[in-house]
C-alpha cells in the first residue's frame, strides 16, 4: 500500500429507532441477519445484527419519532444482492409483512440501466433499498431523468 493511502471501507451502520421490539424482526427476517447481542440499561435499548460474523447493523432505541426526509443526516441505505432473483426473494419476504414499496416491483436505476432493486421503509420510515448489479434492465425506470434511489 502507498504511504497516505486511505484503507477505509464501511464498517456498520447504526440506525435509531423508536421500538426496538418492533424493529429487530424487521431487520432480522428482511435482511437475514443475526442478533449478535442486544442490551438495555434503563431505558436505553441496542441490538447488534450481523451476517456471516460481520457486523453490519446497529439498532438504538433512543427516538421518539419517526426518520424525516427534511433533515440532514441518512438518505437511505442500501444493500446489494448476489443476483435479481436474490432481489426477488427478498420482496417476497416484504410483501408477506404488508411492506409497501416506493415503486412498483423491481425497477432499474435508472433509465437504461441493468442495475436496480426494490425500494421500502422500515417500520420506523427509514428508506431502503435492496439491488443487484443486473437484471433490471427489463424495466422501465420511474423517473427518466432523475437517480431512481434519489428521491423515494
Amino acid at each position: 500500500m502507498e504511504e497516505n493511502a486511505v484503507s477505509l471501507r464501511t464498517g456498520h451502520v447504526g440506525l435509531n429507532v423508536t421500538d426496538l421490539d418492533r424493529s429487530l424482526p424487521f431487520y432480522t427476517e428482511v435482511f437475514q441477519l443475526d442478533v449478535a447481542q442486544k442490551g438495555q440499561d434503563g431505558d436505553r435499548r441496542w441490538a447488534f445484527l450481523t451476517h456471516d460474523g460481520a457486523l453490519l447493523i446497529t439498532l438504538w432505541q433512543q427516538s421518539a419519532q419517526g426518520f424525516a426526509t427534511d433533515r440532514s443526516g441518512l438518505h437511505h441505505l442500501s444493500f446489494q444482492a448476489a443476483s435479481i432473483e436474490e432481489v426477488r426473494e427478498r420482496e417476497a419476504v416484504l410483501r408477506g409483512l404488508g411492506v409497501e414499496f416506493a415503486y412498483d416491483g423491481v425497477v432499474p436505476h435508472g433509465e437504461g440501466a441493468a442495475s436496480g432493486g426494490i425500494f421500502f421503509h422500515d417500520p420506523d420510515g427509514i428508506r431502503l433499498e435492496i439491488f443487484a448489479a443486473t437484471g433490471a434492465e427489463a424495466a422501465p425506470a420511474p423517473d427518466a431523468a432523475a437517480p431512481t434511489c434519489g428521491f423515494f
